[in-house]
């Protein structure tokens, strides 16, 4: 069959396919996971386990689809597995809100140039029913690549609330749970690979609707939720009892620190949670963050390269302000934080309600230079506000 001018346009030319692998080339003799991870480092504060899976996870995508689309070792002599393609590993990360999940997965694919869109998974409902097709999610991969269907064919796509598509109940469910279960089912083809048919403006497909083909065979895909309950799955297999924040061993053990349950989950526990088997097949590579600490929210205040302080400097700055945080303050902001259990997200709220009497009174460009500091003792006397308010 003669291909249309449309797909001859989308083809690559062999001397781009040549020019791509060059630039491959270059790129992985300095894109290494270490790298990828040391990338990390720089705005991300512990999850140290999390940013090594994350780190190979990205790495060895961008090296699948080089393979799978551009023939990276097409044609190659010294190539002793011609003919074997390299097939994805999707990826499940479980955790708190505001521990750096999705911000991970966004800092990398911003860095490697690879198109990059987040989904919410608890708007997707089956075909027919009141929602979005789960194809909608390829749809914003495809704008955020500026409809090009090459780059997209090898994006980044992460539903986020992942956790909440599981079905009522671990058994099959005889009448249609449209979002849970038949989400699931809804997915399967889409995270294993297929050719989907995606309607440029979004919305319901209709058989009139000209569609854009998309493979998405390439595509790797990212599930990430608090998964709020899967613990107490882990505790009951594991024939143990928490009380509090510590875990309590029937073997009479003795455990004085929280553990680290989500370390120790399983595919039954994923599918005891409401997860149907075929998924959880589909998302071989599961792992997880940990609950920031006091010490580590202070060290995000502070330390990493794109840093809340520096944020709000930069903010003062553009008013031709000079703002300086006291290290006492920094460690109260941080205290504050930590009792919200909402991981870094609670920084910034704490923050805006402390520096809001600063900035609704210095607002607007000042001629002369004016420098102001954050004392411990204004943390206290906002906290003291707070109190009396409740």
């Amino acid at each position: 069959m003669a291909k249309t001018k449309k797909e001859q346009q989308e083809e690559l030319t062999q001397e781009e396919i040549n020019e791509i692998k060059a630039q491959m080339r270059e790129i992985m003799d300095k894109v290494t996971p270490k790298y990828l991870y040391d990338y990390l480092n720089q705005y991300v504060i512990g999850q140290e386990e999390a940013k090594k899976y994350i780190s190979v996870a990205v790495y060895n995508h961008y090296k699948r689809f080089m393979d799978n689309i551009y023939g990276y070792t097409r044609n190659d002599e010294n190539n002793p597995y011609e003919g074997v393609e390299i097939e994805k590993t999707n990826c499940i990360i479980m955790g708190n809100t505001g521990s750096g999940k999705t911000y991970m997965l966004r800092l990398l694919a911003k860095h490697l140039n690879i198109p990059f869109y987040i989904q919410d998974a608890t708007s997707l409902s089956s075909a027919g029913y009141v929602g979005d097709d789960v194809e909608n999610a390829v749809l914003g991969a495809l704008r955020n690549a500026n409809f090009n269907i090459q780059a997209t064919q090898h994006a980044i796509i992460v539903f986020d609330e992942f956790d909440k598509i599981t079905r009522k109940s671990e058994n099959p469910s005889i009448t249609r749970d449209v979002g849970g279960e038949g989400v699931q089912q809804s997915l399967l083809k889409l995270v294993e690979g297929s050719i989907v048919n995606v309607p440029p403006n979004g919305g319901r497909k209709h058989p009139e609707q000209e569609c854009i083909p998309v493979d998405t065979t390439n595509i790797l895909f990212f599930g990430i939720g608090a998964f709020d309950g899967i613990e107490r799955i882990i505790e009951k297999r594991k024939n143990k009892k928490r009380i509090g924040f510590n875990t309590v061993s029937t073997e009479d053990k003795t455990n004085t620190e929280e553990e680290d349950l989500l370390a120790e989950v399983t595919s039954d526990d994923l599918k005891k949670f409401g997860f149907i088997p075929e998924l959880i097949g589909r998302f071989p590579l599961v792992t997880h963050v940990k609950h920031l600490t006091e010490e580590q929210l202070y060290q995000i205040l502070t330390d990493t390269k794109n840093s809340i302080i520096k944020q709000y400097k930069k903010l003062f700055w553009i008013d031709n302000i000079e703002i300086e945080f006291e290290e006492g303050a920094l460690r109260a902001i941080a205290k504050e934080a930590y009792k919200a259990k909402t991981g870094a997200r609670s920084l910034r709220g704490v923050i805006d309600k402390l520096l809001a009497d600063i900035m609704f009174e210095y607002g607007g460009y000042q001629k002369e230079r004016v420098k102001l500091t954050v004392t411990e003792e204004m943390f206290k006397n906002y906290s003291k506000k707070l109190t009396e308010a409740a």
